[in-house]
């Protein structure tokens, strides 16, 4: 009998509910570690600002994730907004350039668009969004949009920021106002936050992230070359649907073309890794791109990658 074939005749396992402390660890080790590190970046800048945090009497991480500098040595820059300056026609410092350059080998080369997941302080807001959303059981979405709806909003975005002769998104960024208001002092960006919680728990799932934010589809975009996967073992998927419930972009977890990858398509995956913690059978796992390709190897060995 064939490794297909036996799959199909085995049960569909689905992901029993933790009855234990351990167990709910177990499942929630990747958005526990998701929320430290978003604690952990914004303590960096609170931090600097506000108490003089220094390394080796150097600030530890000044600005906010527009602009920013790593122990003052380090120039960081949202490369989204230099893209929307550089098209409005704006100088730019060498160092600002620099620092926008080095955040998409980071995020381009290796890290995907973990960004979205593990860094932008809009994703508590939308992950507690979809808590309330499944616990008042709220029905279909109000409104519908198209599932790349954020891709014309990022056009849209650098058509303006040429017309105008400024960075547009970045005037109106719910993202980069909650930050910097975060770090410096409440204001109207607290306001654009619950206006994206009340749009996602109760007018369209997964409205912000999952349709209309420009930056996420920036992120989307310049991801598609990085090594970071999560590998996806076809052999072993009983296609219970459980990674899909869970997934934040679930369009993303296409079973026959990550079977033909041996991973799970990059770009639009925000390496949240709620699928890898609730898969039932461990089919799900992450791993570098080359990895990826030799776990597929044994159960696709027709594929020339």
């Amino acid at each position: 009998m064939s490794a297909i074939a036996a799959r199909r005749r085995a049960p569909v396992r689905h992901a029993a509910p933790p009855r234990t402390l351990r167990e709910w660890l177990a499942r929630a080790r990747f958005t526990l570690a998701r929320r430290a590190v978003q604690v952990l970046v914004l303590l960096a800048f609170v931090g600097t600002v506000h108490w003089g945090w220094t390394v080796a009497s150097r600030p530890v991480l000044s600005g906010n994730l527009s602009a920013s500098s790593l122990v003052g040595a380090v120039p960081l820059a949202d490369p989204f907004a230099v893209l929307q300056m550089l098209v409005a026609g704006q100088p730019l410092a060498a160092d600002v350039l620099v620092g926008a350059a080095l955040v998409v080998a980071f995020f381009g080369l290796l890290a995907g668009r973990s960004f979205c997941a593990w860094v932008c302080p809009m994703n508590a807001i939308t992950d507690a969004a979809a808590w309330t959303r499944r616990r008042l059981d709220v029905p279909a979405d109000l409104v519908h949009l198209l599932a790349r709806s954020r891709y014309i909003v990022l056009a849209l975005a650098l058509l303006l920021s040429a017309l105008t002769g400024l960075a547009a998104f970045e005037w109106i960024s719910p993202v980069a106002a909650l930050h910097r208001e975060l770090i410096y002092g409440a204001g109207l960006g607290l306001l654009g936050a619950a206006g994206i919680f009340l749009l996602d728990a109760f007018v369209l799932k997964h409205g912000w992230c999952g349709h209309l934010c420009p930056l996420g589809a920036f992120h989307a975009v310049i991801a598609r070359p990085a090594r970071l996967r999560v590998a996806f073992d076809d052999a072993t998927c009983t296609h219970c649907g459980d990674c899909v419930k869970v997934c934040p972009e679930p369009r993303v977890l296409n079973f026959a073309e990550a079977a033909q990858r041996g991973a799970v398509a990059p770009g639009e995956c925000t390496q949240c890794g709620r699928c890898v913690a609730i898969c039932p059978e461990n089919s799900l796992s992450f791993a570098l791109r080359s990895h990826a390709r030799r776990v597929e190897s044994p159960s696709n060995p027709g594929d020339p990658r």
